[in-house]
């Protein structure tokens, strides 16, 4: 009887990758800009588990004894997307990156798209979603049309008014393109971006939805569930996944709620996984270049860790990282290619122990395999020993 809470904190990378200018985010590092920003971070729980040990982070104390490991991992597959990012965390690697529409997408795939809604469409360019609801608002407001638009990642994002184009609709919108963006079009993610209010005072809701492809092989979700496990998940996880390998599944609409709701699952759950994603972090924060309310929401959702870590220290195992970095800090609005931190913590695990740079995310998906003791193998490599058997308490 295994419980296990993986915790996704969305965006929160650690420092650019080797290869980050590759992908135009050289420089990038979400954590240390934003402490920056607001002159230091005050993360007493996460600095308990050794997130400042992995770096120096204004305001974190890496002069502490860690509860468990520390480390950090690198991206070995090709993208900084939030699909890729999860997929990889459990167990897949991604060598082609999904496809982008820098320049918008083809007229093939608009004109299909539109023959599907039976409507026309505004937009079909790279832009922010908050500035593209403030110049074409109006007009789908007058039209009915709705905004369709992409960004450096692989999207299909669609917004719509909601007095406009009730959610109902937009989601049946979403289906279709998700169907319809296919083999070389197969963009990771088609996405619902309603929003809501007037003309100079437009905001978007929390009633996002998104489309995942599916996963192109077995995850370690898959192995879990197979095996008799459950596998909740908490936030877009869902999404992320198109419900594969997974037992059950609450959406959330803040961090704040995807805290919540994991510690009242974990007091429920028997044997198992919950992998909750907190998307607040890139969403609202990342992608608006919002140091000051990354910061605060990095801290509100620290102060909500230390149940967390005293409900997980008497029966059970805890992972902290994310899926790619968001530095609110560079010009850029869109994610940024770099490490990820590894915080972990459970019954058992020896303190301080250095994990160091891990050369992928599926390392994760590895040590669940070891941990579940599941027939699942991946590209990974499983840092359970270490934990458990490696460097001695200091």
């Amino acid at each position: 009887m295994t419980k296990t809470m993986l915790i996704v904190m969305d965006s929160v990378g650690i420092g650019a990758l080797p290869d980050a200018h590759l992908y135009g985010d050289e420089g990038s590092n979400t954590l240390v800009h934003i402490a920056e920003a607001v002159k230091g971070l005050k993360l007493p729980n996460l600095a308990r588990l050794g997130l400042g040990k992995i770096t120096d982070i204004p305001g974190v104390p890496g002069d502490v004894m860690a509860l468990g490991g520390y480390g950090r991992m690198a991206e070995l597959s090709k993208g900084k997307d939030t699909t890729t990012g999860h997929w990889e965390l459990s167990g897949i690697l991604t060598r082609d990156p999904m496809p982008t529409f820098p320049q918008g997408f083809p007229p093939e795939i608009i004109t299909a798209f539109e023959k599907l809604i039976k409507r026309k469409v505004l937009g079909n360019k790279v832009a922010s979603g908050t500035e593209i609801i403030k110049e074409l608002g109006e007009e789908h407001m007058r039209t009915g049309f709705p905004i369709v638009y992409t960004s450096a990642d692989s999207v299909f994002q669609i917004a719509a008014h909601e007095e406009v184009i009730p959610l109902p609709e937009l989601y049946e919108m979403c289906k279709k393109a998700r169907s319809l963006l296919t083999g070389p079009w197969a963009v990771g993610r088609v996405i619902a971006r309603p929003f809501a209010g007037r003309p100079g005072d437009f905001t978007r809701t929390a009633n996002r939805h998104d489309y995942s492809l599916l996963p192109p092989e077995p995850t370690v979700l898959d192995a879990l569930k197979s095996k008799g496990e459950e596998v909740i998940a908490v936030g877009k996880i869902y999404d992320i996944f198109a419900g594969q390998g997974l037992t059950r599944s609450f959406p959330t609409k803040s961090n704040n709620e995807g805290m919540e709701k994991t510690l009242e699952l974990w007091g429920q759950l028997k044997s198992g996984l919950i992998f909750t994603n907190l998307v607040e972090f890139d969403a609202t924060y990342g992608h608006r270049n919002n140091p000051v309310g990354y910061a605060k929401a990095l801290e509100e959702m620290d102060a909500q860790l230390k149940d967390v870590i005293e409900a997980v220290a008497e029966d059970g195992w805890l992972f902290i990282t994310a899926d790619h970095g968001n530095d609110p800090t560079t010009a850029s609005t869109d994610h940024s290619r770099e490490y990820v931190p590894l915080l972990v913590y459970g019954k058992g695990v020896k303190r301080d122990v250095n994990l160091g740079t891990r050369r992928t995310f599926a390392d994760v998906a590895a040590t669940l395999s070891e941990l579940y003791h599941l027939d699942y193998t991946c590209v990974g490599e499983s840092f359970l020993p270490e934990l458990l058997h490696g460097n001695e308490q200091k």
